[in-house]
């Protein structure tokens, strides 16, 4: 989702998350979309069921998990879907606009945060939204970088889908994207980040379709009335447990 203008409209959520632990996983993914692989055991699943009311005829079941390695940390979504349409194969295209899966997270309080955007056909949208003096959670207070292509291309992405749905599939359809984040990716912006066991950061998943024949937006922290994602005051905690 890219929009950012605020409006009056209602929205659906729950009582929001007190945090979500990210645990540590023993073995390597193998990012072949295998959502009950071994290194995934440990992981805890969470659903995203926290829609925006402009989500009228369309409430997908969406879950999530993540686990991470001293190297990086892997993200797994599990869509079931109906109506799917993915067009966007170039890197920074506007994927939210397909049927999309998203990861908005900022490692250290006051600095920013990076969003992770990947339709069903494993196309990549990914900016560090770098926090500026002004009002906390003001779009004014933020200033846009796109992540180059030589940072973009360490994510490792999994899809289940082509990386082209057209016509847009009609029917009730499972799919699946799985990736790892290098910790290098963060640390170009900010800095070391040091062993991440104990950390806590705090972030935000999302599911959208905006150009899809029944728009929806749903996250798993709730959000306010505005109709944006990046919003990171809604953002909830994420913690690194250790072993």
């Amino acid at each position: 989702m890219e929009a950012f203008v605020n409006s009056s409209c209602g929205f659906e959520n729950q009582e929001v998350p007190v945090e979500y632990v990210i645990t540590r996983a023993d073995q390597r993914p193998s990012l072949k979309g295998l959502w009950d692989e071994a290194p995934w055991h440990s992981a805890n699943v969470i659903s995203l069921t926290n829609f925006l009311s402009q989500s009228k005829s369309r409430h997908p079941r969406v879950e999530v998990k993540v686990v991470y390695q001293d190297e990086g940390m892997f993200v797994f979504f599990r869509v079931f879907d109906k109506f799917v349409r993915c067009v966007r194969t170039s890197y920074q295209g506007s994927v939210y606009k397909d049927s999309c899966v998203e990861f908005f997270v900022e490692p250290r309080p006051g600095r920013g945060y990076f969003n992770f955007e990947i339709n069903g056909g494993g196309t990549l949208l990914l900016f560090f939204q770098e926090q500026l003096p002004g009002q906390p959670g003001a779009r004014t207070a933020y200033k846009r970088h796109n992540v180059p292509w030589e940072l973009g291309r360490q994510v490792v992405i999994y899809h289940s889908l082509p990386p082209v749905v057209d016509p847009e599939i009609g029917v009730d359809t499972e799919w699946r994207i799985e990736y790892f984040i290098p910790f290098t990716i963060f640390e170009r912006y900010l800095g070391p980040l040091g062993p991440v066991a104990g950390q806590v950061w705090r972030a935000n998943f999302y599911k959208c379709g905006d150009e899809t024949s029944h728009p929806h937006w749903v996250s798993w922290a709730p959000l306010g009335p505005e109709f944006s994602f990046h919003l990171p005051q809604y953002f909830a905690p994420i913690s690194f447990l250790g072993k």
